[in-house]
């Protein structure tokens, strides 16, 4: 991974546009070829960035400052990255991650939905487990009764930073001519009423989940209502 802290201009131009003035930014280039512009601020969420597959090329503007473009593979979207002055420039060997460790009832819980995508909807069909995007790995990706992308992310308890996300990975997604339209399903045990709310604003389809109905354990027969 290459970091580079530096004083930079930003332009997106592809189905959008966008323009960040210059400014201290922190610039991350992942050995996938993703490349992500953060200020200090705003948590983990990246104010841009280009997902894989892209190319990256380092080069002069007219004016002589250092010019970084970055354009997408299977699209027309390109990154423009002008750098007046770079504070600092590392690049670090992170080696293979293992990966988010689950605990173990939200881990069944997701292998019990994998087997039993009915529950998420009539005529869902699983295609993926872990499918993974840029920035991490959407729990499961399905295909709905009428063909199109699903992506479900499940937790225990369901809260906004769950619903904040699956958002970030259905940007990613609806980049990728191949599985665009993604629509999103945020599964979970409990939802609280602001994740439900920031979900219903952002077209994310809520569905609670019965663990031990689907693990067989609750058994109807034995209900009094």
């Amino acid at each position: 991974m290459r970091l580079v802290v530096a004083r930079c201009q930003v332009d997106y131009a592809g189905r959008l546009t966008a323009h960040l003035p210059m400014a201290t930014r922190l610039l991350m280039v992942k050995s996938d070829g993703s490349v992500l512009i953060h200020s200090d601020g705003g948590s983990y969420k990246p104010l841009n960035w280009m997902s894989p597959p892209c190319k990256l090329i380092e080069g002069s503007a007219e004016e002589g400052a250092i010019e970084w473009t970055v354009t997408a593979q299977k699209t027309d979207d390109t990154l423009r990255i002008l750098i007046e002055e770079i504070l600092h420039d590392s690049a670090h060997d992170l080696g293979i991650d293992p990966g988010l460790q689950k605990d173990g009832v939200e881990k069944h819980l997701q292998e019990l939905l994998a087997a039993h995508t009915v529950a998420l909807g009539d005529g869902m069909n699983l295609v993926r487990r872990e499918f993974m995007t840029a920035i991490g790995p959407v729990d499961l990706l399905c295909k709905d009764a009428a063909g199109g992308s699903v992506a479900v992310e499940i937790k225990r308890r369901g809260d906004i930073d769950g619903v904040e996300q699956l958002t970030r990975y259905l940007q990613l997604m609806n980049r990728d001519p191949h599985l665009a339209p993604v629509r999103g399903i945020f599964a979970a045990q409990e939802i609280k009423p602001q994740a439900r709310t920031l979900a219903v604003d952002r077209g994310i389809e809520c569905v609670v989940v019965d663990y031990d109905a689907l693990r067989g354990i609750d058994d109807p027969s034995l209900r009094l209502f």
